[in-house]
């Protein structure tokens, strides 16, 4: 049985390329499965489309398999058409959340034949292991092919429950010093070394999130938050520095730390062990609110971490409410005043457009930012299949056919559904002028056109991000 493995590239005229984690996962697990594949890693090297159709022809394939988040739907569209077109018979399988949030469209309208829903590591397993005994790929968890008249997701299974048990990426299945490097191009100043020396890999520790936020959708929807034991993600860790010498870590998290006891412990764990890194993670923006909190941040100072993120989304109490964000910005700053109070960088972004939304509430929201100190990653309110905002869009006429939107979706800072009483000219300008004020403000230094559409900044010791 011959299987393709396909990394796509969502965004081809970005120089930064981050390590597929997802596809990592599924790589190694089904290499421990004993099975042998070919990776046709896109995003990595950038092939040209008729490189990459070459690459699909030069050789017969039974299974294809492919994934990424929605926003890359006709990506995943367009690259089932050409396998279909030279592999008739083959199996296409697709991942992530192109699967699981718009699952009939995919199955529906591209030549993708099995939508893997939720985690799926243990499922491309079974996957695999029933087309290799079937022999003719007629059967797939006993469900029917789509060529044969019906479409195929995978049945729903249990979460894996203890994440812990996981194997490790094994990086060895893709470039690894290509996306170590690489790293250069996408780090957030200040940095503890010159750029050009930094080498990052990614590790994650948890899946899920404790949130619900309603313009949020991620694979782990619905399932509980699950996080790595401490002892297992420090021996993972070594490993990395000592295969390949890396100096910092990614922690690739929805939310990494969801408690104060969780981020003492993380930190004194790495203490202990004597590895020396430099490390970013992402929390909830209320999760420190007291004085003492302090020591417990200045101990994550010593462990290495260098930057935190967690989003202030909106100023606006009532955006906020609609949100589901569960936050203040009362919290959000109170937190942030402790980050900079322990010489911690924070970072944070916004989501913009709701329909609340309007030019007092994006100037209130730019100003809680500025008196935070931070230039915020905006971008406009993306509804996101399977969230409620989407719902909402659908139901209200803002999205009318959803392939077409999928078509168009595109990154947040592009702005595609205005859901505001603004005009979409007026909208626009009056983010800008938030974003020009903390520009001025903070004396952040970016050029007009990359004020929202930013790479990654240089500043002193500005408090920043990309």
């Amino acid at each position: 049985m011959n299987i393709l493995l396909i990394n796509v590239s969502l965004r081809p005229l970005s120089p930064v390329k981050m390590f597929p984690v997802g596809l990592g996962y599924i790589a190694t697990a089904m290499k421990r499965a004993g099975y042998a594949f070919d990776l046709l890693d896109i995003d990595a090297y950038r092939y040209s489309d008729e490189e990459v159709e070459r690459r699909i022809r030069c050789k017969r394939y039974d299974v294809v398999c492919l994934g990424c988040i929605v926003t890359g739907y006709r990506i995943v569209r367009d690259l089932a058409a050409v396998v279909r077109c030279h592999h008739p018979g083959a199996l296409i399988v697709a991942g992530n959340t192109v699967a699981s949030s718009v699952t009939d469209t995919l199955l529906g309208r591209t030549e993708v034949d099995v939508a893997v829903l939720g985690e799926g590591d243990e499922t491309i397993v079974d996957i695999l292991g029933t087309v290799e005994k079937a022999g003719d790929l007629e059967d797939v968890r006993g469900i029917c092919l789509r060529r044969e008249g019906r479409i195929v997701r995978t049945a729903p299974r249990p979460p894996i429950r203890d994440i812990s048990t996981l194997p490790f990426i094994d990086f060895s299945l893709f470039d690894a010093e290509l996306y170590i490097t690489n790293a250069s191009t996408y780090v957030s100043d200040p940095l503890p070394v010159p750029r050009e020396e930094v080498r990052l890999l990614p590790v994650n520790t948890a899946r899920g999130c404790v949130a619900h936020c309603t313009f949020c959708y991620h694979v782990f929807d619905g399932m509980p938050y699950r996080f790595r034991s401490v002892e297992n993600i420090v021996r993972e860790v070594r490993e990395l520095v000592d295969r390949y010498a890396i100096n910092y870590v990614g922690f690739s998290d929805e939310l990494t730390f969801f408690s104060k006891k969780r981020a003492l412990e993380f930190s004194e764990a790495i203490i202990r062990s004597g590895l020396r890194f430099w490390w970013v993670i992402n929390c909830r923006g209320d999760l420190f609110d007291r004085e003492e909190d302090i020591e417990t941040i200045r101990k994550m100072r010593e462990a290495g971490c260098i930057s935190v993120g967690y989003s202030l989304e909106s100023s606006d109490p009532g955006i906020l409410r609609a949100m589901n964000k569960k936050i203040t910005a009362e919290d959000f700053s109170r937190q942030t005043q402790l980050f900079h109070r322990a010489g911690m960088p924070v970072v944070t972004s916004l989501v913009l457009g709701y329909p609340q939304e309007t030019p007092e509430t994006i100037r209130a929201t730019f100003d809680c930012c500025i008196e935070n100190r931070i230039y915020p990653s905006s971008g406009y309110l993306l509804p996101q299949p399977g969230s409620k905002m989407y719902d909402y869009a659908r139901e209200h006429g803002f999205i009318r056919d959803e392939e077409e939107y999928l078509l168009l979706m595109g990154d947040r800072q592009d702005l595609r559904v205005n859901m505001t009483t603004m005009t979409d000219e007026e909208f626009e300008r009056h983010v800008l002028e938030g974003l020009k004020r903390c520009n001025t403000i903070l004396e952040v230094g970016l050029d007009e056109d990359n004020l929202i559409k930013t790479q990654y900044y240089r500043a002193k010791d500005k408090v920043l991000e990309t």
